[in-house]
């Protein structure tokens, strides 16, 4: 391949609808409630600072995905908290009728579409098995981790796949047209053979790293084998996110893939110093991102010479993620998409999460996918 910018359109991505809200040509409006109204859910996402998350509705979000997409309507949220149920109301302007105190009370009102799950990592098995045989959505949009063992995760896509709905978790660089791009390119042989991806985040493992190494075994379509981590306890955020105490930490370490393929990950560092990035090294060239965006170098011909990355064109960021989903899901409820972000995919990726803790405690190697009861080994996160 020469480098030239590369036009993929990936299955379930509308060419004419991804990247800018209203322009699907709208038919009928899609029913949307969202469980848990914490942060992700609309009202922000910690960034590292000082400051804790606000009063104000914040776009890169659930509710802010809904709001972009004329086909989607958010028409009620629950929550066992009161006061964060009222103020994620005001925000988001769901009237007071529609806010429920509990996820069952939610299910049994209102005949919903699509569903976010944005509740804590060790709540999602509960409240994603209750709406997907409660309630009769279509699609149930997870947050991240899928959950905190990949015994509940493995629960969650079996529950999902026997109530005929959607499981899609929010790995969002899965949802950014640049990715789709390279991870294209990448199965077209752009590079070669693939033998190392050198990895890295800010801390913490499931809050954040999870994102990095799913990125991973997304663009190269494969599933890990083996796994060796290191967890330093380190963990940023816990105190503007939770009272409760959790074992999510700054974490490195190493996981070989089925095609051969050596990946380092290292995310021990804080958000103010770290970034996220990946080097993919192939026989035939290398594709790295940066916090600017992806560029590519080509050794094919013997040299080693810098050209148009196959994401060039696309200019999608962090905050267009939530846009990309929720015009998935829409794709996906009206059966035009093969999900891009299925449960049983980000519980492989929970598999090598879960894997890097084992590791560290038992100081050994672990082998995936794990044995019964390395699967109910819980990793706890928010």
């Amino acid at each position: 391949m020469s480098g030239a910018a590369t036009h993929v359109t990936t299955p379930g991505f509308r060419e004419a609808n991804i990247h800018a809200a209203g322009t699907r040509g709208s038919r009928m409006t899609y029913r949307a409630g969202i469980v848990g109204t914490g942060g992700v859910a609309g009202m922000g996402i910690y960034d590292g600072s000082d400051e804790d998350i606000g009063d104000d509705p914040v776009d890169a979000s659930h509710a802010g995905g809904y709001a972009a997409v004329d086909d989607v309507e958010l028409v009620a949220v629950a929550d066992i908290d009161d006061d964060a149920l009222d103020r994620f109301g005001r925000a988001w302007n769901v009237p007071e009728d529609n806010r429920y105190l509990g996820h069952e009370a939610m299910l049994a009102a209102e005949e919903l579409d699509i569903v976010s799950v944005c509740t804590p990592s060790m709540l999602h098995r509960e409240h994603v098995e209750d709406i997907a045989t409660m309630g009769d959505p279509d699609v149930i949009w997870c947050e991240k981790p899928v959950a905190c063992s990949v015994t509940d995760a493995e629960s969650m896509v079996v529950t999902c796949e026997g109530a005929g709905v959607e499981l899609v978790v929010n790995h969002s660089h899965r949802f950014l047209r640049q990715n789709q791009a390279v991870k294209a390119a990448i199965q077209d042989g752009l590079v070669g053979d693939v033998q190392s991806i050198t990895s890295g985040s800010p801390m913490e493992l499931l809050r954040v790293g999870t994102h990095v190494v799913d990125l991973s075994l997304y663009l190269l379509d494969a599933r890990a084998r083996l796994v060796a981590g290191h967890v330093t306890g380190a963990n940023q955020a816990a105190e503007h996110l939770t009272d409760d105490e959790i074992d999510d930490a700054a974490t490195g370490g190493f996981f070989t893939l089925d095609s051969g393929t050596f990946v380092t990950y290292d995310g021990t560092a804080r958000r103010d110093v770290a970034t996220f990035h990946h080097r993919i090294n192939g026989t035939e060239g290398r594709l790295v991102r940066a916090e600017d965006g992806w560029r590519y170098w080509d050794s094919s011909g013997g040299s080693h010479e810098e050209r148009k990355p196959p994401t060039d064109g696309y200019d999608d960021d962090h905050e267009q993620s939530f846009v990309n989903a929720v015009s998935h899901a829409v794709d996906l409820v009206e059966g035009q998409a093969a999900n891009v972000s299925p449960g049983r995919e980000a519980a492989e990726t929970l598999e090598v999460l879960v894997g890097f803790y084992v590791s560290h405690y038992t100081g050994g190697q672990v082998s995936l996918p794990p044995d019964r009861p390395l699967k109910d080994v819980a990793i706890t996160s928010w």
